[in-house]
């Protein structure tokens, strides 16, 4: 008896490793990625040089993986103006999209 519970011990324990391995390993590589993530290295880099291009200067503040409206990549400009926006762009890093930043306006004039 004492031999049976200690093997079904083993055998829960060794489930419980597996599956907080397995969110921990999923977690880590954006399996439950919500679009909304921060990027950096070289992509971010790229679509920020090209969002930029796009707003003919500014300053790019914020580069995040992006699925609306077919875009890879969203880069949140604020323009020398002072206005902001989101620019959205495909894997190319080509236009999809420029849309006023939500978040950073109340009025509904975007």
């Amino acid at each position: 008896m004492n031999r049976r519970l200690l093997t079904i011990g083993a055998v829960a324990g060794a489930a419980l490793v597996l599956v907080l391995g397995g969110a921990a390993v999923a977690r880590a590589t954006g399996v439950w990625d919500d679009g909304d993530s921060q990027l950096s290295g070289p992509q971010a880099e790229q679509a920020k040089r090209a969002a930029l291009a796009i707003t003919r200067g500014g300053t790019a503040n914020a580069v995040e993986r992006d699925s609306e409206q077919g875009a890879t990549y969203e880069v949140e400009v604020t323009r020398p103006d002072g206005t902001t926006v989101d620019v959205r762009l495909d894997e190319r890093f080509g236009l999809v999209a420029i849309d006023g930043d939500s978040e950073s306006s109340d009025s509904g004039d975007d």
